[in-house]
């Protein structure tokens, strides 16, 4: 089915000069700006990562294989999350609130892993006062996993928004741009653990 072509003050925008509506470009700004913030603390990470004063240094406590599998699962809700605008440019209200709701499941699933990862690692004397490597450690996780958490309040949101009839087709671009967002957040996170945990220290 073709895709409703819908101008961008009609799908909850205002057009600019550029072609796109103003409030996209607002999203791509804050995604640059946040993208500026996540580099300096990956920065401050790798400057920090050898001094381990007490304790454990991170490669010793990391789990790979396990942090390996929670990525994985959060890098499949980029692929739901575009289905999900997919179904909602088709008019797919049933799917949308399914890709929505199984892209919401996904970064939950990330979470659960990322919280059950940061008590193994206190267990085993890997705080975020044992070190200048753990406290950068867990600043610039903790910071992607609050992102995280406002993209899956983004995400049950708009699937609240769905049911009450206020997310019509004619508005797809709303879902679009929390799919900028939640896609940036993957992004993130594919820099954040190849570079924690794949390169070596």
């Amino acid at each position: 089915m073709a895709v409703e072509h819908v101008p961008p003050a009609e799908a909850g925008g205002h057009a600019t000069s550029t072609g796109l509506d103003n409030v996209k470009i607002a999203m791509w700004a804050f995604l640059g700006s946040e993208f500026l913030l996540f580099g300096a603390m990956i920065s401050t990470y790798l400057l920090y990562r050898n001094r381990a004063v007490t304790g454990p240094k991170p490669a010793d406590v990391y789990d790979i294989p396990f942090t390996s599998v929670s990525s994985f699962v959060l890098l499949m809700s980029s692929l739901t999350m575009v289905l999900a605008l997919a179904a909602i440019q088709r008019g797919d209200h049933h799917k949308t609130r399914v890709w929505l709701l199984a892209t919401a499941l996904l970064g939950m699933t990330f979470i659960s892993g990322q919280i059950y990862e940061f008590t193994i690692f206190v267990q085993e004397g890997f705080t975020v006062r044992s070190s200048p490597a753990g406290s950068a450690f867990f600043v610039l996780t903790s910071f992607h996993g609050a992102h995280v958490t406002i993209g899956i309040l983004m995400l049950l949101s708009l699937v609240a928004m769905s049911l009450r009839g206020a997310l019509p087709q004619s508005r797809h671009t709303t879902v679009e741009y929390v799919g900028l967002y939640w896609h940036f957040v993957d992004i993130i996170w594919i820099i954040i653990f190849t570079v924690i945990y794949l390169v070596p220290s």
